[in-house]
């Protein structure tokens, strides 16, 4: 039975003490560069996201404003349209019956409008959110977009692969 050398064993010892003292480091590094005070502290701003709306018009409607309303909704506003129209309640209009719904999910709607460039940035809690805007033009475009919001940014392009409909004149 061979026995190493006391340098083999000290510079063994000494390697396993720098491990040790490497995942030590990685861990604190990477702890002390977690947000301050855990999810409590954070508060609303770690369930809500910067979500940039960017509008690509097609060559057809290069001459319409871009600058158009965006409209961003907690639920299916065409769904509760449906629900409304089969559930007929006397003396109960539609945008009662939509704010009802609304106020179910817990999120306010959001509304926006597009800057010259066909462009905003809104801040939305994460979730299941609807999109719905109209381009006005020889031929109105129309976006009706389910979203899954969630991280800190997002980016929708509204363009003509996930337009909803195109109405007008020819």
């Amino acid at each position: 039975m061979k026995r190493e050398s006391l340098a083999y064993n000290l510079v063994t010892m000494l390697l396993r003490v720098l491990l040790l003292a490497a995942l030590v480091f990685a861990v604190w590094n990477i702890y002390r560069k977690l947000p301050r005070g855990g999810i409590e502290a954070s508060g609303k701003a770690a369930g809500e996201t910067a979500l940039q709306i960017v509008l690509r018009p097609s060559h057809r409607d290069e001459n319409a404003a871009v600058n158009i309303p965006i409209q961003l909704y907690p639920v299916d506003v065409w769904a509760v349209q449906r629900e409304f129209d089969s559930e007929r309640l006397p003396g109960k209009r539609f945008d009662d019956f939509l704010k009802e719904r609304i106020r179910m999910q817990g999120r306010a709607p959001v509304n926006a409008r597009l800057d010259e460039r066909g462009q905003v940035t809104v801040v939305v809690g994460h979730g299941k959110w609807w999109l719905y805007a109209i381009l006005s033009g020889a031929r109105n475009a129309e976006w009706r977009l389910p979203l899954n919001i969630s991280g800190r940014q997002q980016i929708v392009v509204l363009s003509a692969d996930n337009m909803y409909t195109r109405t007008g004149r020819y």
